[in-house]
């Protein structure tokens, strides 16, 4: 027997919704199932929000290989993440996605309506965060993407939206798919096979599933316009410098530039200006700078359905994912004396000298030699049983699901013999304990040879973990009749616990490596519980009431902290083809485990404005010479373990019009409010504090001024290098944030046949976000996002596809057009771009297809020529250019 599909997953009815409805493709009469957006089974059409439902097929033919792919092109999924191709952040190896600008710890991830576990790393040090490019696409059945709060269905994260990847539950006989492209510029080949199908021995269903797929990287140097950093006009980089640290002079490198001409492809110049006399490359920062990592994954699922009789069955899934990933965003640099601020006496000179090197790939075997790399390996289990009440309309589960996630982090690092290697040994220290050195010309003014960087060359290892484990038991059914129709209860009592753990390599803390800052272990775990119900009220023959409330309590070692949230809907069908809708719902987000556990952690700020120094100097802040210092200053951030939930309030109204089985179209509003959020005391309203508490403005002896004096960290004012430059900021996170996006979102679809063209489906959605603000701390000017030359999310989106099916042919041509955002320079905008995706495939026979799939068809390379190096908007756009794929599938 059939039972309906009921899952822990299902989202909350009771909020604005958007996009595409789940509806039925041809007829009007639907049969009751439950789909992302409630606990009780209904027909896809009612409900006072809609869901924009991803088939798996659809996936493959507009060119995406994973769920982060597919995601990322949504028109809900407007803001701005940092990405493979973003450089030197925490999670280069993951993707994410951010739901109406909100980030991407707003947005709920579940796997068959479960939660899984988070990258064991935060997202920019800060948040948690699902990696989305862990799951492939050949194990998807589908993906439902819900919009706005449902934490009083879901609980915890849903504040921005639910996103809810369904694996395949059945399939028939073996399918075999091997898919191979490239790109046209070079860089990136890749291949992919796939094994999946499934049978059923009467009582017993198996769906099984096994991808394997390899990835070479795209280099930044294949990319024409990047692979050189002095086509704008910049100045090429430093790869070997002296400098005299009192006088700021640059010492002359003499005949070192011709020593070392050779490297990076012969492109090392001596290279003089009034700062600078240096040797220098213009393909130093190419060479090393990949803007698609290498990636090697091997996946394999497995489904189980077991009936035990009638109205019972036993479930299980398993799904157990291995991925390596590689990296590089900078080759290995040396500095004299690094621990010591740089300098060192020259005994030789009797100057106190800064000297630097940026070691070539020739010098060490090949750029990849120095990549960073990732060994992932992630873990769901869900097992349980399921079923209904003989002879009524209840319906049952009891399920329990774990799920782990690790990730080895292998680092490349110069070992802390460098300064002996291209100093000689230490003579001692001089009065003020800086270091003496006698060095000769030795390596430092030459070529090195493979050998002698593997003398110097070593790797750090770190070992990440995450995880969760869930009971639930939630059931269904009607309650008693009404005149318009039947009450509907959906109840659900859950218990859970998660942990994390970043453990560093202890060759770190023990002086094995070059140049590098204490490393802590952060680790913790907390508990859950929560209890739920939703109630669904035919009000009138056209009045659907959904009502629904949940309480969530989360418990640490020593506190605990509990959320209730609820929320209502009303659907309204005046007409059988015509749905108003609308609703209001709390959410809220339990602290991230990072926030909470995190012993301490290291970064920088891209830029940063040292308002102290302009005054010291007495510049206009306008045209100040430490204004938008970029990088910006190192930052030093702790944890703090009483930090409050996250509360969250969305509502949203609209309407859906299907005038026949082949055609509908929705309008939603959406309004989305933050409070209570979780930030970091801000790096620049210390700095500006402190400037002035210096000067006299605030009160240095106020609690103000006495805090933030502490954390506003400096060289001395006699230091040799940067005196009186800002060290570090102390900053940990609080509750002090608001933030308000409001929008709307159009949907539609359009189906129809021809007698001798064949078909056509026309489908298109269409974000556009109205309101954007966000406030950091009480007090503060709201910033609107939507006008910030710093804020880098679309305030509008539209993506639209048309297929065409014609005999054993079939096509989809996808374009999705991003709104404009900030050039580089904060001068103006960029102009919107459209990306064209193309997919064709062709039935060969029953059994045997082939297909051809061509994603940015027009090759748009967006660039920004008002930006530094690589003269793209990274992040927001991809430079890979033009790919393509050749694909057959087979069935036995």
């Amino acid at each position: 027997m059939a039972y309906p599909h009921f899952t822990l997953s299902a989202l909350a009815l009771a909020l604005a919704g958007q996009a595409l409805p789940a509806l039925a493709a041809e007829g009007n009469t639907l049969d009751s199932v439950t789909i992302t957006g409630s606990r009780i089974a209904r027909a896809g059409k009612e409900g006072p929000t809609g869901v924009t439902v991803l088939s798996g097929a659809d996936i493959e033919k507009q060119g995406y290989t994973n769920v982060y792919d597919a995601l990322n092109n949504l028109a809900q999924n407007t803001g701005f993440t940092q990405g493979a191709d973003f450089g030197n952040t925490f999670t280069p190896a993951a993707n994410a996605i951010s739901l109406r600008g909100l980030g991407p710890n707003h947005t709920l991830t579940l796997l068959n309506g479960r939660r899984i576990a988070d990258y064991p790393v935060a997202y920019e040090g800060s948040v948690n965060f699902v990696n989305l490019a862990n799951i492939p696409a050949a194990m998807i059945e589908r993906i439902e993407v819900l919009n706005g709060g449902a934490s009083a269905i879901y609980g915890s994260d849903a504040i921005a939206g639910v996103v809810n990847v369904i694996l395949k539950k059945k399939a028939d006989g073996t399918t075999v798919n091997v898919k191979a492209g490239g790109s046209e510029h070079h860089g990136g080949e890749n291949l992919r096979l796939q094994l999946s199908g499934g049978k059923s021995w009467d009582k017993l269903n198996l769906v099984y599933a096994l991808e394997l797929s390899q990835r070479n990287p795209i280099w930044s140097r294949q990319r024409g316009f990047m692979a050189d950093n002095t086509v704008n006009g910049a100045a090429p980089t430093t790869v070997w410098s002296q400098k005299d640290v009192k006088t700021g002079k640059f010492i002359d490198p003499g005949a070192a530039c011709g020593e070392l001409g050779g490297l990076y492809a012969g492109s090392v110049r001596a290279y003089r200006s009034s700062k600078s006399n240096v040797c220098a490359s213009p393909l130093a920062k190419a060479s090393y700078w990949t803007v698609q990592t290498a990636n090697q994954s091997q996946n394999g699922y497995l489904s189980l359905n077991y009936a035990l009789n009638d109205h019972l069955e036993l479930f299980s899934d398993a799904l157990l994912a291995f991925n390596h990933s590689e990296n590089n965003t900078r080759g290995p640099s040396w500095t004299s004396a690094a621990g010591n601020g740089g300098y060192f006496l020259n005994q030789n000179s009797g100057r106190y000298e800064v000297w630097s090197r940026l070691l070539s790939p020739e010098e060490m075997g090949g750029a990849s030699r120095y990549n960073r790399k990732w060994d992932d390996v992630a873990a769901n289990l869900t097992f349980g049983l399921r079923g209904t009440v003989p002879d009524s309309s209840w319906s049952y589960e009891a399920a329990y699901n774990a799920s782990i996630y690790t990730s080895q982090n292998i680092a490349p690092r110069l070992l802390a013999n460098a300064d002996s290697f291209f100093l000689g040994q230490q003579q001692g220290v001089d009065a003020k304990g800086v270091p003496i050195y006698a060095p000769s010309a030795g390596p430092f003014n030459r070529r090195l040879t493979q050998a002698e960087f593997d003398s110097i060359a070593g790797r750090s290892v770190s070992q990440n973990k995450s995880w969760l484990q869930a009971l639930s038991l939630s059931g269904s059914g009607e309650l008693f009749k009404l005149p318009a129709g039947a009450v509907k209860l959906a109840g659900t009592l859950e218990w859970g616990s998660q942990g994390f753990s970043n453990d560093p390599d202890p060759l770190i803390n023990q002086g094995a490596f070059y140049n590098t800052s204490p490393a802590v272990h952060a680790g913790g775990t907390r508990s859950r519980q929560a209890l739920g119900g939703e109630l669904f009220i035919p009000v009138l023959k056209r009045l659907d009431l959904t009502l629904s409330g949940r309480y969530d309590r989360y418990q640490l070692p020593d506190s605990s902290a509990g959320k209730f949230t609820y929320g209502a809907g009303l659907a309204f069908r005046p007409l059988n083809s015509l749905l108003l809708r609308g609703s209001y719902a709390t959410s809220f987000r339990a602290p991230d485990m990072n926030y909470l556990f995190l012993t301490q952690s290291r970064g920088y700020y891209s830029s940063s404005t040292d308002y102290w120094r302009c005054a010291q100097a007495g510049q206009p802040l306008a045209s100040c010479d430490y204004k938008s210092m970029s990088p910006g200053a190192d930052y030093v951030k702790n944890g703090n373990a009483e930090l409050k939930p996250e509360n969250g309030k969305s509502y949203g109204f609209g309407f859906v019009w299907s005038p026949s089985s082949s055609a509908d179209i929705s309008v939603d509003y959406w309004d989305i409010a933050i409070n209570d959020l979780v930030t970091d005391l801000s790096g620049d309203k210390l700095l500006r504090d402190e400037a002035q508490c210096r000067a006299g403005v605030l009160d240095a002896s106020s609690q103000l001024c006495q805090d933030t004096l502490r954390r506003v960290q400096r060289n001395p004012a006699n230091a040799l290098i940067n005196p009186g430059a800002i060290k570090q900021i102390v900053v940990n996170p609080i509750n002090a944030a608001s933030e308000r996006t409001s929008g709307f979102d159009i949907a539609g679809k359009l189906r129809w046949k021809t007698a001798s063209w064949g078909s056509f489906l026309l489908k298109a959605n269409y974000t556009k976000v109205l309101k954007h603000t966000y406030q950091q701390f009480t007090g503060d000017v709201e910033k609107n996002m939507l006008n910030d030359p710093e804020n880098t999310d679309w305030p509008d989106k539209l993506d639209t596809s048309l297929s065409w099916d014609i005999g054993p042919w079939s096509s989809t041509v996808l374009l999705t057009r991003y709104g404009k955002i900030p050039k580089a320079s904060g001068n103006g905008n960029l102009t919107p771009t459209v990306l064209a995706n193309f997919s064709t495939q062709y039935q060969w026979s029953k059994q045997t297809s082939v297909g051809l799939i061509v994603n940015n068809v027009l090759d748009t390379i967006k660039r920004d020529d008002t930006s530094n190096w690589p003269y793209y908007p990274v992040g927001s756009y991809l430079p890979y250019g033009r790919q393509w794929w050749v694909e057959v599938n087979h069935k036995f």
